[in-house]
């Protein structure tokens, strides 16, 4: 597609390398794979896990006794 062979792209590692330093590669490839799984997720339809905390025994009751 772009021709982007070994060499180039170890050329372009490099240079990030330079450029961020050794010790922000982690973070950024984190980053970009929560990005990269994020868009995924999205374009699949994939349903977000729903996290609303449910009513306790106790406001169930006090609900049942006002409606009465």
């Amino acid at each position: 597609m772009f021709g982007l062979g070994v060499p180039e792209l170890l050329v372009i590692l490099f240079i990030i390398l330079i450029v961020f330093g050794a010790n922000r590669l982690p973070e950024i490839g984190s980053g970009l794979g929560k990005a990269i799984r994020g868009f995924k997720d999205a374009t699949t339809g994939k349903e977000a896990i729903d996290v609303t905390p449910k009513e306790s025994k106790a406001a169930e009751e006090k609900a049942e006794e006002q409606k009465t």
